[in-house]
Parts: structure tokens; sequence; C-alpha cells
């Protein structure tokens, strides 16, 4: 490899530090990667279901804490090296433990002593946060667990349930880190040395020198500690990059500005990765020099066969317009997934030809019918279920929603969004796209427009 080889190779290669690991954040390292960057993958907030190959500030302290047989967390629980099933974290002797869709609760005589809140997908019911209960039903301490099923770290909470301090515990059970919320600092065990860093910024940067990244280029996605390590960090030439993933509202976030103003020690531009986002800082007066519009490179999993095959996933029985719109649309077969059983109010909806339900329907059940169909409708009430819209983007569906149920506007194209109190007008629009194919890949396009789908080569000029 030749010495301008060798240059080409660093000015891809960069750390993406992040606040916690987002589906956003996830889009952005595969985008990133797809393009050949060299791109480590950094976390601040770990929820201990960081994926493999994702490294952590606070993991990185804390060693192996995968289990192997016979092991124990520091709670004496058990590990067998997959995350814990609500059913299985330690309670007191004749508390029950209680498992619902979203959720869990311990109880002791009916009196609510515990809330279990699942890691995602919540229907797997595997635990990730319980919070304990005091007697007049105040939150005292939180016990975190991570993918193999182990409580790595404890918040503890004044009696107003207010954060005090967060400890992360080695596979031994003996406190590594400990996190002071009421005066910012970071205390960390290595050994016989204790290091004290004045808040989490300073540890962060610790962190990443001991991963060898302290001097490397850096991309981030968040104006709170990211930014904030950002600021610390030794001067460079090499350029780093904001990727704004969010909302723009009223008015420009001010550590934002501090970037537009070119107050960082390091050169700072910001790659906006929302089509509204980007619109509204240029309507707030941001300098366009500074910003860059730049979606993702999604990972498409197949094509759209322009089949009138329409997918609804619900977890409740408040599906807006079915009836309507099955009746309208005689030539659309309406396919109603849900991983719970229906009620009868659903299950009423089955009488009607068109309408095929899948009560309490299996995982390979609903990937067959993601492949199936070629229309996905956000339709339904309540919370989305399996990340579905994303998901139907991914395949190619054409999505169509309503105002009033759209779980994700991202991936809908805005002239693809009605009305709940008018389902015909939706009705109108999908009897003219399945009867034209070319409508049908121009609304596709629309759609893909609307999230910024991107080619590699895009990323190729950051």
């Amino acid at each position: 490899m030749g010495r301008s080889d060798r240059a080409s190779d660093r000015r891809k290669e960069a750390v993406l530090l992040m606040e916690s690991y987002t589906v956003d954040g996830e889009t952005l390292l595969s985008s990133l990667r797809q393009a050949g960057w060299k791109c480590e993958a950094v976390v601040v907030e770990d929820d201990g279901f960081l994926p493999e190959g994702i490294r952590s500030c606070y993991g990185h302290f804390l060693g192996d804490l995968s289990g192997g047989e016979g092991t124990s967390d520091w709670l004496g629980q058990r590990m067998e090296g997959r995350p814990r099933y609500f059913n299985k974290i330690n309670a007191p002797q004749f508390w029950q433990v209680i498992g619902r869709g979203n959720g869990g609760q311990i109880e002791d005589m009916g009196k609510e002593r515990g809330r279990i809140f699942y890691a995602q997908p919540q229907h797997k019911r595997c635990v990730r946060v319980v919070d304990w209960l005091d007697p007049a039903g105040v939150v005292r301490s939180s016990d975190h667990y991570n993918r193999f099923g182990a409580v790595f770290s404890r918040t503890v909470f004044n009696r107003r349930g207010e954060k005090v301090n967060r400890t992360f515990f080695d596979a031994q059970g003996r406190e590594v880190i400990v996190e002071n919320f009421v005066t910012g600092d970071v205390l960390l065990r290595e050994g016989n040395v204790q290091r004290v860093f004045r808040d989490r910024a300073d540890f962060v940067l610790y962190a990443l020198a001991c991963m060898g990244l302290g001097e490397s280029r850096l991309f981030f996605n968040s104006l709170s500690t990211p930014f904030f390590a950002a600021l610390r960090m030794k001067r460079s030439n090499r350029g780093d990059l904001l990727f704004w993933q969010e909302p723009v509202r009223d008015e420009i976030p001010g550590n934002m500005q501090l970037i537009l103003r070119d107050k960082t020690p390091r050169p700072t531009k910001i790659v906006v990765q929302k089509k509204a986002a980007y619109q509204r800082l240029l309507e707030l007066g941001a300098d366009p020099s500074h910003l860059m519009r730049l979606g993702y490179c999604y990972p498409f999993v197949r094509g759209n066969g322009h089949r009138p095959e329409a997918l609804i996933c619900t977890n409740s029985d408040r599906v807006e317009g079915l009836g309507e719109l099955a009746d309208a649309l005689p030539e659309v077969r309406f396919h109603v997934a849900a991983l719970t059983e229906m009620s009868s109010r659903l299950l009423g909806f089955g009488n009607r030809e068109n309408v095929l339900l899948y009560p309490a329907a299996r995982p390979e059940r609903i990937c067959g019918l993601f492949e199936r169909c070629d229309i996905y409708l956000d339709i339904n009430r309540e919370n989305e279920i399996l990340s579905a819209v994303r998901r139907a983007f991914l395949s190619d569906l054409l999505i169509g929603a309503f105002a009033e149920t759209s779980h994700a506007a991202d991936y809908a194209a805005p002239e693809h969004i009605f009305m709940a109190d008018d389902p015909a007008r939706m009705a109108q629009w999908l009897r003219e796209i399945v009867k034209d194919p070319v409508r049908w890949d121009e609304a596709l396009q629309r759609q893909r427009e609307q999230a910024l789908a991107e080619t590699p080569d895009a990323y190729l000029k950051l």
C-alpha cells in the first residue's frame, strides 16, 4: 500500500460517539461502514443490551459480564448466558411477580412494590430494569440487567424519587464505577488506583483514551455528553461532525449555535438527517455553509412486487377505518396481525372476505406477512409493535397512515398521510395506486425521498 493509500484510509477513520444506542444511531453506523468508513462505535449510556461490537464507556472497565454455567451475578441470581425472563428475578418470599404485555409488576399482598421494564422486543418479556418501590410507592432503587441476565448496575434514589447515584459492578460484584448525580462527579476504581472525574464528559474522554481512541476524528449524534467531550478533546484540523437526528422546534439548540458561530475548538460541521429538521434550521437562520443534508444508506431487504396485499400490525382492537377501507377496496386483501389474542370487536372484521386475521401470531408468521404484502397501513391506535413501520419501509412496502395513528412519520411521504375521519380519501388513494404500477413506483420514490434514502457514495463526501 502506497503513502497516498494510507493517507486516504486515515481520512476515512473516525469514532462514532453516541449518547445511547438508538435505531437512528444504528442506521448511521451501518451507512458509514457501507461507504467504507473504519468507524469504531462507542456509547455513553449503556443499557446492558448493546449489540456485539458496540463499545461502552462504562462497560470497558467492568470486564466480562457474560457469565457462564454455574455462575451467579452479585445479587446471587444464577446466570444462564441469556436475557433474564421476568419471572426469574429474585423477589422476597411470598411476593408475587406478574408479567403483562408491555411490562411487569411485583406485589406484596396486592400492594405494588416493584415495576419491571422489558427490553425490546417487549413481547419476549426479558428484563431490562426493575424499579423497587418503598411503602409510599416512591422508587428507591433500580436494578439494571444486561443481555446475559446479570445485574450490572444499580441506581439509588432519595425519598423524593430523585436520582442520587448509580453504581456499576464487575462480575465479582465489586464496585468499579460510582456516578454521583448530585455532584456530577464519577469515581473509577482500577485495581488499587482510584480516579475521580469532575463530570461524565471527563470520564468519557478517559475511557476513549484507554480504548486507544483519544485522538481520533470524532463523529457524534448528541449535544449532550458527546458534545461536551468533543469540546475538551485535543485540537485537530481533521473536522468533527455532528449528525443531527432530532426534530428542531422553536429555536436552534444553544449548543448547536456554538458550532454555527465557530466557537468550538475543533472545526465541526452539522450533518442533518431529517428532512423537516434541515428545513427548520434554515428557516431559523442557520448558516447553510455549516449544514449538510444527508440521510441514510438503508439496508433494504427486498423490492416491492405491486401486490394488492396490505398489512396492519396492532396491539389493540382500535384499528381506524379498517371496515370502511375493506368495504371500499374489495380488490385489496387486508392482513391484520397481533402478538396477543384479539378481542371480539377485532375478530368481527374477519367476517369480510378480504380481511384475514392473525391473533397471537408467532414471529415466523409475521415475517411471512412482511414478505407477502406490498402495502403497510399504519392505522392502529396505541403503541406500535415490532418497529413495524420501519420494518415495512426496509421491506419496500408502500406505507399509508392516518395523522392520528402515525407512529413513524419519517418513513411515510406527507401526501400518503390522511385524516382518520375521512378514510374514503385513503381508499381512493389506494384504489388509484393498486391499478397503476407506475403511480405505485412514484409513490415509493416519494417515500424514500421523505426518509432521505442515500447511496454509499453520498457518505464519501464527509
